[in-house]
């Protein structure tokens, strides 16, 4: 999962991937599954740009640092376009994955309105904490990932038992299950030591604002308790 600054850096990041969780998921997931097939659609409006209009895209609906801090009215609504907008396949399909794994047990404990403001007010903190660390930026920093972020920020307050089933790609295809605060808590630490780091391509201090902003929130959205472990991986993990 990535939140890209224009061009996007070209190296594996996140060598670990999710592919499915133990949690059974309950109730309606239709911000989730609405969520996808947008940012899907605004890919493709993209690629019907053609060459020059899709990088065009990046200026006019990316957010771009230093022309939100010069008139922060007029670019604000660059917070929220930015979170649809996405440098290559790759990047989008990394944003889209993540969600559809960990957005519907989310979304099953809070509902779809207050989904909705998690995922938004996510994506607002993962832009302005990246915004805050390169001020002077002219670069246009896209994608969803500061937003999905926060949903795992989130994962991990509501599940702490949960596990993730994942894989090592992409020559040696090793699955194990972890507990899934290893797994965050791995992969939190990993945009740390890439952001203090200064690792080009990425916005990890993005992903780290949208990730903080997720465990606070979900403490005041005061989630229900609807939800169990999926009994039929349960018993996969055990045996796998």
């Amino acid at each position: 999962m990535l939140f890209c600054l224009k061009p996007c850096g070209r190296r594996v990041v996140f060598p670990v991937f999710p592919l499915r969780d133990t949690i059974t998921y309950h109730g309606a997931k239709a911000a989730t599954f609405g969520l996808l097939i947008v940012t899907g659609l605004a890919y493709l409006y993209q690629l019907s740009q053609g060459i020059t209009g899709y990088e065009a895209v990046f200026y006019s609906y990316g957010f771009i640092p230093s022309s939100f801090f010069q008139d922060p009215a007029g670019q604000f609504y660059t917070i929220f376009t930015s979170m649809f907008v996405h440098g290559s396949l790759l990047h989008l399909l990394s944003n889209l994955w993540f969600l559809w794994v960990f957005g519907p047990a989310v979304e099953g404990r809070l509902g779809f309105s207050r989904f909705m403001l998690l995922y938004l007010l996510s994506g607002l903190a993962a832009a302005l904490l990246q915004g805050f660390a390169l001020p002077e930026s002219t670069i246009p920093m896209v994608g969803a990932s500061g937003a999905v972020s926060g949903i795992l920020g989130a994962y991990l307050i509501l599940f702490p038992r949960a596990r993730v089933l994942t894989v090592i790609p992409p020559f040696i295809f090793f699955f194990f299950w972890l507990p899934a605060p290893i797994y965050l808590g791995y992969w939190i630490i990993l945009q740390f030591i890439n952001g203090l780091f200064a690792v080009p391509g990425v916005a990890w201090w993005a992903h780290v604002g949208g990730f903080l902003l997720g465990l606070v929130l979900i403490l005041i959205l005061r989630p229900k308790r609807n939800y169990r472990a999926d009994p039929f991986w349960e018993c996969w993990r055990d045996y796998c």
